[in-house]
């Protein structure tokens, strides 16, 4: 199981609002998932963002791979995550 840690869509139209989830990484963008690890709402000012950070830091371990959006906002949040690449991968 290839699992990818992404964003989820959600709100209405013109006011997008995101759930940060995990699924398989052919699973549609907003179909089944396998946990919801938080949320981030843009619209809001400052922008907020929260994770479940046990549970991030668990499937990080697992080996889920977090899109690129979802990195930075693990970066812009201020988590630090004392997880190591899995074997044979740098970063």
């Amino acid at each position: 199981m290839a699992a990818t840690i992404r964003l989820a869509r959600h709100g209405a139209k013109k006011k997008p609002f995101y759930r940060i989830v995990v699924a398989e990484r052919r699973f549609a963008r907003d179909g089944r998932r396998l946990e919801e690890l938080g949320i981030y709402d843009p619209r809001q000012k400052p922008s907020r963002i929260e994770f479940r950070t046990e549970r991030l830091t668990e499937w990080l371990r697992r080996g889920a791979r977090p899109s690129a959006t979802v990195a930075e906002l693990i970066k812009k949040s201020g988590i630090q995550l004392g997880v190591e690449p899995p074997p044979g991968e740098s970063s």
